[in-house]
């Protein structure tokens, strides 16, 4: 019995279409800092970056920690842009409002050697914990350009999701580089408070 060409890619055209039908929509996420702009009280001009983060967690899916030696990457929840780039940008946004200084870029936006100040930050660590808790442990540095003078400090935050979703794990990573900008912007002042160091003269 010989069967229909017409009828075989049919049938083959019915299982692609099945086989896409149940593929889930992929997701995105980010994180994010205060949408409104901040008032202009300072005049500092602040890059950020570098930013680095943990390899486990430098690539699109989000990777969910399931155990203490166990990670688990989801295909279909990603986040939005490199996670080392989002956090940058956060990062920028926290500060501009909590300094006021409207001339908060990252490392990219910033003309080289016109930024006041840079502000690096190493991530040790940044762990998801679905229904449970975002964790964020990082090292920064704060450097002033005008003398080379350098604080370094370590910010280390766990905050509560609110439910199982990746929105509420996002979420709760927004206010842990809320915390760690706060703690950014302390140092900042610091700095900014102590006269500038001559030179050495030659």
């Amino acid at each position: 019995m010989s069967v229909c060409p017409a009828r075989i890619a049919a049938a083959a055209a019915l299982v692609l279409l099945a086989g896409c039908a149940a593929t889930p929509p992929s997701h995105f996420y980010t994180v994010s800092g205060p949408e409104a702009p901040p008032s202009a009280a300072s005049a500092l001009t602040i890059a950020v970056g570098p930013v680095t983060v943990p390899g486990v967690v430098d690539r699109p899916e989000i990777a969910l920690t399931v155990g203490e030696n166990e990670v688990w990457f989801d295909e279909f929840n990603r986040w939005a842009s490199p996670l080392a780039d989002a956090l940058a940008i956060a990062t920028a946004q926290n500060l501009a409002a909590d300094l006021g200084a409207p001339r908060v870029m990252t490392l990219g936006q910033a003309q080289p050697g016109r930024a006041d100040y840079a502000v690096a930050i190493e991530v040790q660590r940044f762990d998801s914990v679905q229904g449970s808790y975002a964790l964020l442990d990082a090292v920064y540095t704060v450097r002033r350009n005008t003398d080379g003078r350098t604080t370094i400090g370590r910010a280390t935050f766990r905050e509560t999701a609110s439910d199982r979703s990746y929105e509420a794990l996002a979420a709760a990573h927004s206010r842990a580089v809320a915390h760690m900008s706060r703690d950014i912007a302390q140092a900042l002042r610091g700095i900014a408070a102590l006269p500038v160091t001559p030179p050495p003269a030659r």
